[in-house]
């Protein structure tokens, strides 16, 4: 029962971006304490505000915005409404004057009117703003996918930013965006209106990783857990922690993706992997959630290849290391026939079949055109490969049909 209810912690763990986040929320210089410092400060001192929150995706802006508004709804309940509007969805001034008008009356019991037309619904906003000013209450608009606000007239942006220079009214406007140049897209009259705060996001470094992996795979000792599992849980991860091995495992990750988002999807891979019976994480879980997360579809194709086409790319790879700068179906057969008369292989095809899986492999995207020549028959057409020589020593490996010459063939 102790290794499901650590399994159960584990993974209530890392399916709650708040517990995920709230790491990177210690120190005074993070996006979470600036953040929460600007949003709060307007909301105690009765002040209106802007800001821009920029960065990459998978960066965290969304979830760190989202911890700092739940921090202050729990301290000023009263005192902040949350208006959330995305570009992809409210682009148009009118939806997204209809969406805040529908979001305002539902966060203050009032009957909204789905008739009414986009100048009703900017004034009662303005109205709404003013009174909500009135009674000490600052409405907090969250616009994320901003960039795409920014397209067009731009009214919506200047309704809003044009009405928080009244004195009566309490807003804070925060727009995310993976744009970097997001405020030089505003015009002039809505830029002269904007705060120009900007937080800028970036991914996590390595250290910065491991320290979520304890964050989230250390269990607590003083828990309804049994203290001694606990206890060798923990030692057994920040053995592996010190493992070189596990080092090269995080390496390879962050190598392809270093996203939060990515790694919280490893360690969940890596937490489904856990043996039921030990009951404890290994360098085995580990290694396996890489494989798992790192999907290769080229290797994946070369799998399912035929013995054929698996000879044509290694004729296409030599020419490569030949230093054959462009190569078509033409040479690719001189190149097969050379392999055939050196080493007398029984994979012996005819023309018509060996173009036959030329063709399936421009299908399947393991080949391509480089030139234009619509007009000109294939075998004339200049092709070149799009899998890298590691890739294809990997892919002739786990291909069981696969002639042990061809691997001599890549690996010479």
């Amino acid at each position: 029962m102790s290794v499901e209810e650590a399994l159960v912690l584990l993974r209530k763990r890392l399916c709650n971006p708040d517990f995920i986040f709230s790491v990177f929320s210690d120190s005074p210089d993070s996006n979470y304490s600036k953040l929460k410092y600007i949003v709060s400060s307007s909301v105690t001192e009765a002040c209106n505000t802007s800001i821009l929150l920029l960065g990459p995706r998978g960066c965290g802006k969304i979830a760190v915005l989202d911890l700092v508004l739940e921090d202050l709804l729990k301290e000023h309940a009263d005192m902040i409404s949350v208006i959330k509007l995305n570009g992809l969805l409210h682009c148009d001034d009118n939806c997204a004057l209809k969406e805040i008008a529908r979001q305002l009356c539902n966060e203050h019991e009032l009957m909204f009117s789905k008739m009414a037309s986009s100048d009703d619904n900017s004034e009662f906003m303005i109205a709404m703003l003013r009174e909500c000013g009135l009674a000490h209450k600052t409405v907090v608009f969250v616009l994320d996918e901003f960039d795409l606000f920014a397209q067009g007239k731009q009214r919506l942006l200047y309704s809003l930013l044009d009405a928080m220079q009244s004195v009566s009214s309490q807003a804070v406007v925060i727009g995310i965006s993976c744009r970097l140049d997001a405020d030089q897209l505003l015009e002039k009259r809505v830029r002269s209106r904007f705060s120009h705060r900007k937080l800028l996001f970036l991914h996590s470094q390595k250290d910065d990783l491991l320290r979520l992996l304890k964050h989230v795979l250390l269990l607590p000792v003083d828990s309804s857990l049994p203290h001694n599992y606990a206890t060798d849980f923990n030692s057994r991860i920040l053995n592996i922690l010190a493992d070189r091995r596990f080092t090269e495992i995080i390496d390879k990750l962050t190598d392809a993706d270093c996203t939060v988002s990515n790694f919280v999807r490893f360690l969940f891979s890596a937490v489904s992997c856990i043996d039921l019976k030990s009951g404890y994480l290994t360098l085995e879980n580990f290694k396996s959630a890489l494989s798992t997360i790192q999907r290769q579809p080229k290797l994946e194709c070369l799998k399912d290849c035929s013995i054929l086409e698996l000879y044509l790319m290694v004729c296409m790879k030599r020419l490569e290391v030949k230093e054959q700068e462009s190569y078509n179906f033409n040479s690719v057969m001189k190149e097969y026939k050379n392999i055939h008369d050196s080493f007398q292989t029984s994979d012996n095809y005819s023309r018509n079949v060996c173009l036959r899986a030329f063709e399936h492999l421009l299908d399947r995207q393991l080949i391509e055109f480089t030139d234009r020549g619509h007009n000109q028959f294939i075998e004339f057409r200049s092709v070149k490969l799009l899998i890298s020589p590691s890739e294809l020593h990997q892919g002739l490996k786990s291909n069981r049909s696969c002639p042990a010459l061809l691997q001599k063939l890549v690996e010479s």
